[in-house]
């Protein structure tokens, strides 16, 4: 039953995916729904941006680990994101209408800028894809017993190929679906889960008080771990593609603002539930949470839930991170594509070639991704790494580029560079130190003193 269940849902989701795809006439329709999305098309576009393995899975265990503070970067961090976009980048971005975010780079910096702006975007996506693919295999080996590689293969011919033919209409749709299975699937879960451990007055009580803890030591150690936590996610998935062109997909620049504070909300609320299930999970089956941490949540339904329950958990699983998945493969797609390959070639691409050139990118960054789900399987680090990506390196030429009228090529250039540079230096060194503290601090230290020394241009 549960097994058929999912079955028909994948392939629901694959239809509804070919119907979408009836919409797609252009590149613009295709990368970015034709920039006619609702609010709550838009809205639920957001909050599935990250609403994934991450979040379910990753979220969950660190939370069991180390509890409330082990859990900044996501969701409080993820959450934090939404509502910066919204308040300082959204108007800006959408007033400027681009395909891309690398579109930015060339249009504020030049066409040498946004070829260095598109190779520093794409690879941060190969490890978020991948996460995802992890995940989805995990949970067709926790059901259906598959060996996680063949999980991982069955999940990416699904996801790739209602991506490959609806584009960001397929994905705006599903993601409106896939949300409201979401969060009925968690509250539902949420619900049976406190009634069998007593309610929620014995499942708080019988938590360490330290679980909640949610400010960091008064160390400056800590407190600089603490906020590199907040900046993961919070800072460094701004400069992110998936994010942009949820937000650019909206009908206009009031509803590309908005709906990233409705979505802010509703991911920090409906992310609070995969925590709170964790801690009954914890309560009911202490003895029983052993192995890897990331499988506690679905091991624990399918052993002491009934069908119903097993339904609508996995439902919402598998909705939250097929939501994600499929955004983000499309967003590297469209960076090579329109800023990676375009640039490049003397004859100009027609349209129907830019759409033809971003389906066969989504078919290569699928291949990269799956490899790499084969190679590696922790989710939250998978996901952690390719936000820091864009956060030493993007984060501040697109700011800057966005509100300094001094921004110029060179220090976005090299501000991308010395930022990654020192990112990997300080990553290899032995220190308490976070990484990204220092290399984000040079990333804007180097645009700053460029702004200063070189001439301003902007093409």
């Amino acid at each position: 039953m549960l097994l058929a269940s999912i079955i028909l849902y994948l392939l629901l989701t694959v239809w509804v995916g070919y119907k979408a795809s009836q919409r797609v006439k252009t590149s613009g329709d295709f990368m970015l729904a034709g920039r006619s999305l609702p609010l709550v098309l838009s809205s639920a576009a957001l909050f599935a941006t990250w609403f994934g393995s991450e979040t379910v899975f990753g979220a969950s265990s660190e939370f069991l680990k180390d509890g409330l503070i082990g859990v900044i970067e996501d969701p409080f961090g993820a959450a934090l994101c939404l509502l910066l976009f919204g308040f300082f980048y959204a108007r800006r971005l959408y007033q400027m209408n681009l395909l891309t975010l690398g579109d930015f780079f060339e249009v504020r910096y030049g066409k040498k800028t946004e070829l260095i702006a598109g190779a520093f975007l794409v690879p941060s996506y190969v490890g978020y894809i991948a996460a995802q693919l992890v995940a989805m295999g995990l949970i067709l080996n926790v059901v259906t017993g598959l060996a996680v590689w063949q999980g991982v293969l069955i999940s990416t011919v699904v996801v790739t190929f209602y991506t490959v033919i609806g584009g960001m209409w397929a994905i705006s749709i599903t993601d409106f679906i896939q949300s409201i299975i979401i969060v009925v699937g968690l509250i539902v879960l949420a619900v049976v889960m406190s009634d069998k451990a007593g309610g929620w007055d014995t499942v708080m009580a019988s938590v360490p008080a330290d679980r909640f803890r949610f400010f960091p030591e008064g160390t400056p150690w800590g407190i600089m771990t603490w906020l590199a936590a907040w900046s993961v996610l919070g800072l460094g998935s701004i400069p992110s593609q998936d994010v942009y062109q949820r937000a650019m997909s909206s009908g206009s620049a009031r509803t590309a603002e908005y709906s990233c504070y409705i979505a802010a909300a509703l991911y920090l609320t409906v992310a609070l539930l995969p925590l709170f299930i964790s801690l009954c999970a914890q309560h009911l089956y202490a003895n029983q949470l052993t192995g890897d941490g990331q499988l506690v949540l679905p091991r624990m339904v399918l052993e002491h839930t009934n069908i119903v329950v097993q339904i609508l958990f996995f439902g919402s699983l598998l909705s939250a991170i097929m939501s994600t998945t499929s955004s983000a493969i499309l967003a590297p797609a469209a960076i090579f594509s329109e800023n990676l390959v375009r640039p490049l070639r003397s004859k100009p691409f027609t349209d129907r070639e830019m759409l033809l050139l971003t389906r066969g990118s989504i078919l290569l960054f699928s291949a990269l991704a799956t490899g790499m789900a084969m190679w590696r399987s922790n989710i939250y680090e998978l996901v952690g790494e390719s936000s820091i990506l864009s956060l030493v390196s993007l984060f501040v030429p697109l700011t800057f580029g966005l509100y300094w009228r001094r921004a110029n090529s060179a220090g976005a250039i090299l501000s991308m560079i010395f930022g990654l540079a020192t990112w990997l230096i300080f990553k290899n060194l032995d220190t308490e130190w976070p990484p990204l503290v220092p290399a984000l601090a040079v990333s804007l230290i180097v645009m700053v003193l460029s702004g200063y020394l070189v001439r301003p241009k902007t093409t």
